[in-house]
C-alpha cells in the first residue's frame, strides 16, 4: 500500500523543517526503551527504517539532540522541538524516521518492537517480532526480507 503514496512528504508540529521519503521502510519499529520513552514523552517511539537515498530535508535546518554520537543523532526541529528523525554512521547507510511526521502515515504498522525489557507493563503495539533489546545484528536482513513480504499481502 504504501508505494502508492510515495513520495510522503512531512513537516515537524510547526511546518518549519520539512522531509520527504521516496521509497518504502525497509522496516518499521517500536522501541520501548526508557531514553525513547522519555524522547517521545510517550511509551515508546516508532520508527520507519528508510534508505538514507530515499529520504530527504526538504525545508529548514534541523538540528541535533538527544543523542549526539558519531554513531547515533537524533534530529529536531529547532523552534517546536520536534523528534523528527535519526542519522547513524556512514557504515548504516538508513535515517530512522519518526512515521507521524509524515502527512499520511495510515499505512505504519510497527513490525518489531525493541527494548521490551523496559517497556511499560500496559503497553502493546501489534509487532510481528519482540526483542528483549535489539535484534542481533545477523537477524536485520531476515527481518526486512519478511517486513517487505508483508507489504505484498
Amino acid at each position: 500500500m504504501i508505494e502508492k503514496l510515495l513520495p510522503i512528504k512531512g513537516e515537524c508540529r510547526c511546518g518549519r523543517v520539512g522531509i520527504q521519503i521516496d521509497a518504502a521502510p525497509i522496516l518499521t519499529m517500536a522501541c520501548h526503551c526508557t531514553g525513547c520513552q522519555k524522547m517521545s514523552s510517550s511509551a515508546y517511539s516508532l520508527s520507519a527504517l528508510v534508505p538514507g537515498e530515499a529520504f530527504s530535508v526538504t525545508r529548514g535546518d534541523p538540528v541535533i539532540g538527544g543523542l549526539r554520537g558519531n554513531d547515533v543523532r537524533h534530529f529536531f526541529c529547532p523552534d517546536c522541538m520536534s523528534w523528527m528523525f535519526t542519522r547513524f554512521d556512514d557504515s548504516m547507510p538508513f535515517v530512522n524516521v519518526r512515521p507521524t511526521m509524515l502527512d499520511d502515515h495510515s499505512w505504519f504498522v510497527p513490525f518489531v518492537e525493541t527494548y521490551t525489557s523496559e517497556k511499560l507493563p500496559w503497553a502493546t503495539t501489534p509487532a510481528t517480532h519482540s526483542f528483549e533489546k535489539f535484534p542481533p545484528p545477523e537477524s536485520y536482513e531476515g527481518l526486512a526480507q519478511e517486513y517487505a513480504q508483508s507489504l505484498q499481502k
